[in-house]
């Protein structure tokens, strides 16, 4: 079983797809620390990650290891990801790693969960279950706000929202896998939800995918 799960950031589709990937016994992936670990090797080279050349170098070399690094929860981290992810060839390099992932999760499991910005239109538009997380701006910042802030480092809600905007509009705008909803997903906005109510909303949308499976059981 696949379950694709997108949104903008700080939408609450990690924590989604983790409590899913636990609920069902599935693997989990976050798509977003790869682009993260590409931005990052990107600087540690002192590359400029808007430059297509250093940003494919460095997310061809992108490996499983990298996802540990815990630099990827770093702002500047984040902020380079967004530019590398705008890149088509950065995409491309990542495809298989992800699909990969979906197609033959590790340690056994008996599907997988990915969450990212393209899982359900271009990495796995096959998923039984496809969601799309969003949130206003607004939600979305003080969020991150308070995850910043709870992980010692400075943050203005100001600042976090115009770049929470800046983000969402190369997202969406992108000419490569832009940020949109795929076709057949369930959107939820977890604005005025918390983690159990979006939790119990995604369920009840999976339960009914599910049931309604060819040779699923009434």
């Amino acid at each position: 079983m696949i379950i694709a799960i997108d949104g903008p950031a700080a939408s609450g589709k990690g924590t989604l797809a983790r409590r899913l990937a636990r609920h069902f016994g599935l693997a989990h992936l976050d798509t977003g620390r790869l682009y993260r670990a590409a931005a990052l090797r990107a600087l540690d080279a002192g590359g400029d990650p808007a430059e297509e050349a250093v940003a494919e170098k460095a997310a061809k070399a992108v490996h499983a290891g990298d996802l540990d690094d815990p630099r990827l929860s770093e702002e500047r981290v984040a902020q380079a990801a967004s530019v590398v992810a705008a890149i088509p060839a950065v995409r491309r390099a990542l495809l298989a790693f992800q699909r990969d992932f979906a197609h033959h999760p590790p340690d056994g499991a008996k599907g997988a969960v990915l969450d990212g910005r393209d899982i359900g239109t271009v990495i796995c538009p096959e998923a039984e279950a496809k969601l799309f997380i969003t949130a206003t701006p607004e939600a979305r910042a003080a969020r991150r706000v308070r995850e910043l802030r709870e992980g010692g480092e400075t943050a203005i809600y100001e600042a976090v929202l115009q770049d929470m905007k800046d983000r969402d509009a190369r997202d969406s705008q992108r000419r490569a896998a832009p940020l949109v909803p795929a076709d057949d997903a369930y959107v939820l906005d977890t604005t005025a939800l918390d983690a159990d109510a979006a939790f119990a909303a995604a369920l009840a949308f999976i339960a009914r995918r599910l049931a309604a499976r060819p040779g699923a059981r009434g």
